[in-house]
């Protein structure tokens, strides 16, 4: 069995992310870099009780950071738009 909450990781939550939320019902979350679209269409479905209608995924690229002399990379991650039925919401983006 296909363990949901191991594919869906994160709620991203940010300004750009919650005016899609209320303009075209449209959640933002991190997902497992290895899962497909039906697989995190699955878990949605699966976990908060609603209908996908479109599942959008970007691969975002690591990003180069520095903090004082130090410097690195933040990890890479796979982002997933997910656009549920008109009506229904999900409310672990409510806080």
């Amino acid at each position: 069995m296909i363990k949901y909450y191991e594919i869906i990781q994160a709620p991203i939550i940010t300004e750009k992310s919650t005016k899609l939320i209320e303009s075209a019902n449209t959640y933002t979350f991190k997902v497992d870099r290895k899962a497909n679209k039906i697989e995190i269409k699955k878990a949605i479905e699966k976990i908060f009780d609603v209908t996908v209608v479109r599942v959008n995924t970007i691969n975002v690229k690591p990003k180069f950071k520095r903090m004082g002399r130090h410097e690195g990379y933040k990890s890479a991650y796979k982002k997933a738009m997910v656009t549920i039925l008109e009506g229904q919401k999900i409310d672990a983006f409510n806080v």
